[in-house]
């Protein structure tokens, strides 16, 4: 990232990678009922399809959560919290950790990235993470979209059965399901987050209206937040939708896509726009102000622990 002055010592790989992971659970913590009202309302559009019904169960963001709320509980926002920091831990650790690590290789060790090697590095670390975390997503995605069933009981009674379900029922690639609209999402993510963060905290600085502080942070976070929602929330609803989906309801994503678009119009790729924002917004503030802390401070103890005198 952006803002370390010549006389700064540069976080290493590992202390990026390890901060990164654990912002981001910290960050999951905090807005996780956020994103289960979000998955809700993406999938609603497809529940009302199957059931040939036009009852809309949830309304808007905060209506969505007191729906939930009332009818299933309230540790029904935290369904697949297990699953979401699994999927943090090991996602956030690679596509945020490693994008400065990225930029380098691009311009072999130089730290003047511009736009396009930048754009490069967030593609590039956004599907790594995805390739070999996705079942994690997987497992997240269908937690947060269960409900009660009409017997009282569950798809799933926990995140191991959840994963040993889906990989018995579906084999190992239902775990994997929605591996290329989650590469493209996380993609877009990557770029729209990572480098609108980096370019807003660069101009800030550059002209002087902050100093790299909370501040700095907050703003630059927002801004990335926002720029990521409206740019990735179709393909976030498409990969919700063909995640959740079951066993031959969509043939690819853009089976998906095009179904989406036959019964419910354009404007469903939209769906749930204002939980994304809020999360995305939230995420980014709480995950970036974290992780620029947690890199000061392992950076503070390392130094103080390699020269205690």
């Amino acid at each position: 990232m952006v803002g370390m002055k010549p006389t700064d010592v540069a976080p290493s790989a590992a202390t990026k990678f390890f901060g990164a992971g654990t912002a981001a659970c910290f960050a999951d913590l905090v807005t996780f009922p956020l994103d289960t009202a979000k998955v809700r309302l993406q999938i609603q559009g497809e529940s009302r399809a199957v059931r040939g019904t036009d009852v809309v169960k949830y309304r808007g963001v905060f209506g969505t959560i007191t729906t939930m709320v009332r009818t299933e509980g309230a540790r029904s926002l935290y369904n697949g919290l297990v699953a979401g920091l699994q999927r943090q831990m090991s996602f956030a650790s690679v596509r945020i950790g490693l994008y400065d690590s990225m930029k380098q290789f691009y311009t072999r060790g130089s730290d003047n990235a511009g736009i396009v090697v930048r754009l490069m590095a967030g593609s590039t670390t956004g599907a790594m993470a995805v390739a070999f975390a996705q079942p994690t997503d997987v497992v997240k995605v269908r937690f947060q979209a269960q409900v009660p069933l009409a017997d009282g009981g569950r798809r799933y009674n926990s995140t191991i059965d959840a994963y040993r379900s889906i990989a018995r029922d579906e084999g190992l690639r239902g775990l994997w399901r929605g591996c290329m609209p989650n590469i493209t999402r996380n993609a877009i993510v990557n770029c729209s987050e990572l480098v609108t963060y980096d370019i807003i905290k660069e101009l800030i600085l550059k002209y002087d209206l902050m100093t790299d502080n909370l501040p700095c942070h907050f703003t630059a976070a927002f801004g990335a937040g926002f720029c990521t929602t409206v740019v990735a929330s179709p393909v976030d609803v498409v990969k919700t939708r063909f995640m959740n989906s079951g066993k031959g309801q969509y043939s690819s994503a853009i089976h998906c896509t095009a179904t989406m678009l036959s019964n419910e119009g354009p404007t469903a790729f939209y769906k749930g726009f204002m939980p994304s924002f809020l999360r995305l917004g939230s995420w980014n503030i709480v995950m970036f102000v974290s992780y620029e802390q947690i890199k000061r401070a392992m950076t503070t103890a390392q130094q103080s622990w390699e020269s205690p005198f």
